[in-house]
């Protein structure tokens, strides 16, 4: 039965609308993925000379030990965040008789299917046969295979395991992001602990008895169960949209938004939007995991003042660039009926300056504790924060009106380019680069304050004539509409 299910999604790779675009990024990315492997497999064959250098004081393979764990952690911080969940239209198959058991373990199978699970294989196993072998033989050398497989395969299914989890409520993958992140800097930032003592002493102890090995081997099993037991429990379509049920329908969960007439409704529609989407829950999701980037920014001495700039324009902003470099595409399924009702291409533009400002402004709430750095730091983060929901929403919008590529809702954002194009790398640079124009000359005088005055006074000059702005954009928007309308249309 699961070469059925192989070649049924073969035939709907090969008569889908898009099979040549999508021939073009699975070469593209067959093309990254051998560079890659390449690089892998050079690291791998001279990992023993790297680890001298990195560790020139300590016996090479307590060094390979002590990195194995750190290894992993990272593996499964990438997983999380970049494997694909293995795909299947269950619903046509669902009233077939078809054991439900054999659409899961096609599932489960199809989900050891990442090249994720090739690395630590080409990166250890040169060393292990290289080294581990003529020093301790082929039972040590066994077991440490045996181990290193067992942990591939428990940290591949534990990420399809929390990106299953995160469908259903997004706030699990940023918690385990977040803990990931907080466990690596509780070790190289703030040196708590060590990782690599850890490694060290847990497979050291490991070869010293090797029945130990059993313990990957049955963390591995568990956790493909529990993948089994979840998947086989969520089959159901109708127990699936069950959750959903029970979430409020109407727009008076956002009451707040009720006093900005139909713009807060069209506001509150795209919260509910982001919320029950894919994709555009990916970009929120992002958005709240790059708020930590002021924990490596900060801790570093060598950033000064215009870096500063960087990272409070980035923290309190990031909403508004990886959301808004799409604006209408998020909408494009339902384009035609934006364009066909009764709503105001006024409001409609307002509803997202009120989103973009609610995002920031959790964004700089979020981004106070940074205080603890010093209040320069809270200062810079909320003359950024008004830049942000000023100048930036303003140029993010500008170039929305020239993106005229869909976006499916319902993908996920990893190694996902649909919608991507020219446009977005042309409006990373006046976004980046506007501020600095007016820091830098005052800069090189030496009065930062006023470069820093000038950033305020041309963010609250443009937040004070927003109306204005509002009207230019829906004058262009009005001119674009139907060619922005055209390209959605484009699947």
């Amino acid at each position: 039965m699961i070469s059925t299910f192989i070649n049924h999604e073969l035939k709907a790779f090969w008569r889908s609308k898009n099979t040549g675009k999508g021939i073009a990024v699975l070469v593209v990315l067959a093309l990254l993925i051998l560079y890659l492997f390449a690089t892998i497999v050079y690291i791998g064959l001279f990992l023993d000379k790297e680890l001298l250098i990195f560790f020139p004081k300590d016996d090479v393979v307590g060094s390979f030990y002590g990195v194995l764990m750190l290894y992993f952690l990272m593996d499964l911080l990438l997983r999380v965040k970049l494997q694909d969940l293995p795909t299947l239209r269950a619903q046509p198959y669902l009233h077939l008789p078809i054991k439900r058991n054999t659409i899961v373990s096609y599932l489960c199978f199809m989900g050891m299917a990442s090249v994720f699970n090739l690395w630590p294989i080409v990166l250890f196993l040169p060393f292990i046969v290289k080294i581990i072998g003529p020093q301790y033989g082929f039972l040590a050398s066994f077991t440490l295979v045996t181990s290193i497989v067992g942990f591939t395969i428990f940290n591949n299914y534990l990420a399809l395991f929390i990106k299953r989890k995160s469908n259903v409520n997004g706030w699990i993958f940023l918690g385990v992001a977040a803990f990931l992140i907080m466990l690596l800097l509780g070790d190289f930032k703030l040196h708590l602990y060590s990782i690599c003592n850890a490694s060290y002493f847990c497979f050291n102890y490991l070869l010293s008895q090797p029945l130990l090995v059993s313990i990957p081997l049955l963390l591995a099993i568990g956790m493909y169960y529990l993948n089994f037991v979840y998947l086989r429990n969520n089959l159901y379509m109708d127990e699936l949209n069950a959750h959903k049920i029970s979430e409020p329908k109407s727009s008076s969960e956002y009451p707040f938004l009720g006093r900005f007439g139909a713009a807060g409704d069209l506001t509150a529609n795209e919260i509910k939007l982001i919320l029950r989407n894919k994709r555009p829950r990916s970009a929120l999701i992002a958005s709240l995991f790059f708020l930590l980037y002021g924990l490596i920014h900060y801790t570093n001495s060598r950033y000064g003042q215009g870096w500063n700039i960087f990272a409070g324009m980035f923290m309190t902003g990031i909403f508004v660039i990886n959301y808004g470099q799409y604006m209408h595409s998020w909408q494009a399924a339902h384009f035609d009926g934006i364009l066909a009702s009764r709503i105001s291409f006024n409001d409609f533009i307002k509803s997202k300056y009120i989103l973009f400002t609610l995002a920031s402004t959790a964004a700089l709430i979020l981004t106070t504790p940074y205080v603890y750095f010093g209040w320069n730091i809270l200062l810079l983060n909320l003359i950024m924060y008004l830049w942000n929901i000023g100048v930036n929403a303003t140029i993010v919008l500008f170039f929305a009106n020239r993106n005229a590529k869909r976006i499916d809702l319902s993908k996920s954002g990893s190694l996902n380019w649909q919608g991507a194009g020219g446009t977005q790398l042309l409006l990373s640079l006046p976004l980046f680069l506007t501020p600095y124009v007016l820091y830098f000359p005052f800069a090189m005088i030496g009065q930062e304050s006023i470069g820093l005055g000038v950033i305020v006074g041309v963010a609250i000059f443009t937040i004070l004539t927003r109306t204005f702005w509002i009207k230019k954009l829906e004058v262009d928007f009005i001119q674009r509409r139907y060619t922005i309308l055209e390209g959605f249309r484009n699947k």
